[in-house]
């Protein structure tokens, strides 16, 4: 059976999904935070580093969001999910399965700075920071103007890496996506898959432990 260690409001939604996806068996072990939105203690033990997700496969205790959905993919679903390193558009998959760390660094360098980089008109780390904050939106928004999914022409694990960026984080501050039609657009389509809707209503950031 998979276990997924389940913060709440944290980027285990997407392992949520991806089982959704493949309709496997899985159960959730579930993990409040404090009042200080920080992981409990009892999440930190769980793998040395500390942070969500923490899935277990039998024996096999894994963490890293794109790692895990990697070998779901290949494990239970022969790769459907991926982007084989002989497809033109492999490069482009990896790309896209890297992008989120970038944009989630500078979301946690922005709540450090008060949620407001444009505050800090003299900092040099704060203006480089907005600025590749707006490049990686727009770069984002110019990509998909022409696509549906964000790598060889279908939906990947790539596109479940990136809505945790896009529907979560401005939720805590991060920056919207209102200006941004291609991804406004995009995001809507992949908000319509029913695994999506089930996996969020049950680990999104609006669930609540079902006990």
């Amino acid at each position: 059976m998979i276990t997924v260690n389940h913060l709440a409001v944290s980027q285990s939604d997407r392992i949520v999904w991806m089982l959704e996806e493949l309709g496997l068996p899985y159960q959730i072990n579930w993990f409040d935070r404090g009042d200080d939105m920080l992981a409990p203690q009892a999440y930190l033990e769980l793998h040395p580093a500390g942070m969500a997700p923490v899935v277990s496969d039998g024996e096999r205790l894994m963490t890293e969001s794109a790692a895990i959905l990697e070998y779901l993919s290949y494990t239970y679903g022969e790769g459907r999910y991926s982007v084989q390193h002989d497809d033109p558009d492999y490069v482009n998959y990896l790309y896209w399965m890297h992008f989120n760390n970038n944009v989630q660094s500078v979301f946690f360098l922005k709540m450090a700075l008060g949620g407001d980089f444009s505050a800090h008109p003299d900092n040099v780390i704060a203006k480089t920071a907005g600025r590749r904050e707006q490049r990686y939106y727009q770069h984002l928004n110019e990509h998909l103007a022409d696509r549906e999914y964000l790598a060889a022409g279908r939906f990947t694990c790539a596109d479940m890496m990136v809505m945790f960026n896009l529907t979560s984080l401005p939720l805590f501050g991060g920056r919207g996506i209102d200006d941004l039609p291609d991804v406004v657009r995009y995001v809507d389509a992949l908000s319509s898959r029913p695994a999506y809707q089930k996996a969020m209503a049950i680990a999104g950031p609006a669930a609540k432990n079902a006990g």
